[in-house]
């Protein structure tokens, strides 16, 4: 098993320049703010949507042949790409190649995805996961998107149980069938006939039975759409407002991805340095005032704090 995995955001400019670099060609994600079948169906073509929800760690394990919706399609693996995951942290890359290379008939993936494909094309579900987990390629593209911390080395820290964990998971119309692909469940889940027109009608109700299986305050959860180069579109029918409005989204795009390179604690340490330093030349006395009063703002916190807990205390009795 391969490690080095770090974890990236579901954000639409990440995973639209993820797959960018991967040489996919005229794809781009965008955010689902609602569970609308309309609004989704004008992003046509929808070559699938990616889903993170939190992963509901506490519940007993389901049966291996009866998922909650759906039902689990065990001959599927011979007609679609699907790969297990046997690594942390990549399964937000597992869920959009999961799409993409299911779509290479509407999808021009690359050279290096197609190689992968057809590589692992006679693998089972376990060996397909292995694979994507020890390609170099893929890793590298995913954790060039990660954000840098100097604090933490995700290739290196495991997962307690105080963590919240999430989860990537993807939904495509393949081969005429509603596939849910999901890495940690043994098969396909197939939920029920859709062509490709009728994804973005059909998808709608079995995100909805997902989300209402968690209570009514969970709110955690992310959706996005993978769709084809809105760009391309307005062009085509020449709509310039339209082409500029997503020019700039991408640039906003690659501004995001460049800061998530790179960590700004050596930045903020010269900042308070300068502050310090200033405070100092100004005169020695405005400096200590300024330490006395970060300490009477800290004491004050800590009372606070202290009879909240107090507080607690008392009710709880």
């Amino acid at each position: 098993m391969s490690g080095g995995w770090n974890t990236i955001e579901s954000d639409a400019g990440v995973f639209t320049y993820l797959v960018d670099n991967l040489g996919v060609k005229n794809v781009q994600f965008e955010e689902l703010t609602a569970l609308d079948a309309d609004y989704l169906a004008q992003q046509r073509p929808v070559y699938g949507v990616i889903f993170l929800f939190k992963y509901p760690t506490g519940e007993a394990s389901q049966s291996s042949d009866t998922p909650k919706d759906g039902a689990f399609d065990f001959n599927a693996a011979e007609n679609l790409f699907f790969a297990a995951q046997t690594i942390q942290n990549a399964c937000g890359t597992q869920a959009l190649l999961s799409v993409l290379l299911n779509q290479e008939t509407k999808v021009e993936i690359g050279p290096q995805l197609k190689e992968f494909k057809d590589f692992t094309t006679a693998f089972p579900s376990d060996l397909r996961g292995e694979a994507l987990s020890n390609s170099e390629l893929i890793r590298d593209v995913h954790n060039s998107f990660a954000r840098s911390s100097p604090f933490i080395d995700e290739a290196q820290r495991l997962r307690s149980e105080d963590d919240d964990v999430y989860h990537f998971i993807a939904y495509s119309s393949i081969n005429g069938i509603l596939y849910e692909l999901d890495g940690l469940q043994p098969a396909p889940i197939a939920h029920g006939s859709c062509t490709f027109e009728e994804f973005p009608t059909k998808v709608i109700p079995v995100l909805q039975r997902r989300i209402q299986r968690y209570p009514a305050d969970e709110i955690r959860f992310n959706l996005l759409a993978m769709v084809r180069d809105l760009r391309l579109r307005a062009r085509e029918i020449g709509d310039h407002e339209w082409l500029n409005r997503e020019e700039q989204k991408r640039s906003g795009w690659q501004w995001e991805n460049a800061l998530r390179r790179h960590n700004f604690v050596g930045f903020t340490g010269e900042v308070l340095k300068g502050v310090v330093r200033s405070k100092l030349q100004d005169r020695g006395e405005l400096y200590n005032d300024w330490v006395e009063e970060a300490k009477a703002k800290t004491r004050a916190r800590m009372r606070q704090k202290g009879s909240t807990g107090r507080a607690f205390e008392k009710a709880e009795s």
